[in-house]
């Protein structure tokens, strides 16, 4: 989580290099590279092996993922990184919230949208509306990020996943991320800050978060990413100087206080799933008893046999 959120402080420096677009395609194609590199051999017999539903996935996956980076680069080259943050987790946030369907948990979103005001602060007139349009359709790629990198894990390994989402993720930015490179002033440093950059954020985090997935339950993972707002919020005041004020600090406790509350209520209906689950197994089992010996009604007389 430090690891991402460091490499997204550093690639707002980079933007006045090459942009957000070129920053971001850059950042995906090295990722693609290394990935390629890690898997070797292994990489393209997986791929031979893979069924058409499996690539499918993964070129979604790759889809959702550059547009998650083109959107949250596009949103912390006009908010700040703990804003943007907050504005994206609100996709996961009302997935979750929503999959338990009970109208009591409604009371995270709530708290999240309160959380996400005192972090604009629509009326001061200092929030760019642009960048939070941009925060909120980011949202929903992670979302869909974190339901497709699940999938993904599932049929590749996380190398191979990965490699396969980085680089249509980098296909689908060339178009409008080459341009930018290309008129950078200094290419050769964009190059090397962009590959630093780029093992930060998205390869380490992007691999670790396809391992974290196939291992961690749903709500221990939920409650740790929820941390991320405050994470991200820490990072922008360390390396970009984004001191918030202390309405904006208030709303981020807020989000993050949302987040885990809907990974707790997450974890209580998982356990009532479970309890349901055991409630009937039991009385399936007990269908299947034979009756005892004393329910079962008195024994009909016996006819002696006949001798003779």
């Amino acid at each position: 989580m430090f690891v991402l959120h460091t490499g997204s402080a550093l690639a707002v420096h980079a933007f006045s290099q090459a942009g957000p677009m070129g920053v971001t395609w850059l950042r995906l194609t090295w990722a693609a590279l290394l990935l390629t590199a890690l898997g070797g051999r292994s990489l393209w017999r997986a791929l031979r092996a893979a069924r058409p539903r499996e690539l499918g996935t993964a070129v979604i996956l790759g889809t959702a993922s550059a547009g998650m980076m083109v959107l949250y680069s596009e949103a912390t080259a006009r908010i700040d990184l703990g804003t943007a943050t907050a504005l994206e987790f609100l996709g996961p946030l009302a997935v979750a919230v929503l999959a338990l369907r009970r109208r009591r948990e409604a009371v995270w979103l709530g708290a999240a949208a309160v959380g996400v005001l005192l972090l604009t602060r629509p009326w001061t007139g200092e929030a760019d509306p642009v960048g939070v349009a941009l925060g909120l359709a980011g949202a929903v790629c992670v979302a869909l990020y974190i339901v497709l990198t699940q999938r993904v894990g599932s049929s590749f390994r996380p190398v191979h996943g990965l490699a396969v989402a980085m680089a249509v993720g980098a296909v689908l930015t060339a178009p409008a991320g080459l341009p930018p490179v290309l008129a950078a002033p200094d290419l050769g440093r964009v190059l090397w800050v962009t590959l630093v950059i780029a093992v930060l954020f998205p390869l380490v985090p992007f691999l670790l978060e396809m391992m974290v997935l196939q291992r961690m339950s749903r709500t221990a993972y939920s409650t740790f990413v929820s941390l991320e707002p405050a994470v991200s919020l820490v990072m922008g005041l360390l390396i970009v100087a984004q001191t918030p004020a202390p309405v904006q600090v208030a709303g981020m406790a807020l989000v993050v206080l949302a987040g885990v509350g809907a990974a707790r209520g997450d974890d209580r209906a998982a356990l009532a799933r479970v309890r349901r689950t055991r409630r009937r197994r039991a009385a399936a089992a007990d269908a299947d008893q034979p009756p005892p010996p004393e329910a079962a009604g008195p024994a009909a007389p016996r006819t002696p046999e006949r001798v003779g």
